[in-house]
């Protein structure tokens, strides 16, 4: 007889503090790692209980591989998933369909995080991954594919992103967004910190900035003998932007 695959993490506690490493990146119900840069479910599962109730509306606007999709309705939280990719949209549609005693909605359709289909004020929280610039390249070309994008002209773009995410989301409300860096000819290009600003600019306050550890990275090998021979430090961690509507 198969192995019941659990519903919900074992032994879950909130992260306390702003450093967060989750080595075992977390297989309960439908998640994975198959959907490539897609985030440990601890991420999300923090965020939503942390900053949101039952019943409350969660959007993920890069809705990618679904874990915050999956999140929001193991925690009861209402969804909206939005991604311009219909790859994403399907996955992630396929990764919430599983039985569970809940109450919550799940909406996932294609959009653009850009111009969201939203009413203003409409979000409690908005807790998303967007792509990198394009470090990852998630589609072979769609039109407004941000992963697509170098980094300035993707800096410009998450401006828009950010208006859009303020004009959605709630006073009082927060926004969680991961972001991390990258180099190019050897230097750090601080895309993470870049991002922060621009969401600031939008009318976001800062709330909180938590450095999470990377692990597993699958080109660990390559860049470390690059590391070596070119000396330059591996990037080992991203950045969880927790942002405030006053």
């Amino acid at each position: 007889m198969a192995k019941q695959i659990s519903l919900q993490p074992e032994n879950f506690e909130l992260e306390t503090n702003t450093v967060w490493s989750f080595p075992n990146r977390g297989k309960w119900a439908t998640h994975d790692a198959k959907y490539r840069g897609n985030w440990s479910p601890y991420i999300p599962r923090n965020v939503i209980l942390r900053y949101s109730t039952e019943g409350d509306t969660v959007l993920d606007q890069f809705v990618g591989g679904g874990t915050t999709a999956v999140e929001a309705k193991l925690t009861s939280r209402n969804f909206i998933g939005i991604d311009i990719n219909p790859n994403a949209v399907e996955l992630s549609k396929r990764k919430c369909n599983f039985e569970f005693d809940s109450n919550a909605a799940i909406s996932i359709h294609l959009g653009d995080a850009r111009r969201l289909p939203l009413p203003d004020e409409s979000i409690d929280l908005i807790c998303t991954h967007p792509p990198y610039a394009n470090i990852i390249q998630y589609s072979d070309g769609i039109d407004g594919d941000l992963s697509h994008l170098s980094i300035k002209p993707f800096l410009m773009e998450i401006g828009k992103v950010a208006e859009e995410s303020f004009r959605v989301l709630k006073k009082g409300k927060y926004c969680a967004v991961l972001m991390g860096d990258t180099r190019k000819h050897g230097m750090v290009q601080p895309l993470a910190f870049d991002t922060m600003r621009i969401f600031e600019l939008a009318g976001f306050k800062t709330k909180e900035i938590i450095i999470k550890e990377q692990h597993n990275c699958k080109a660990t090998g390559f860049w470390k003998t690059n590391s070596v021979k070119y000396n330059f430090l591996l990037l080992a961690h991203e950045y969880l932007f927790v942002f405030k509507k006053s």
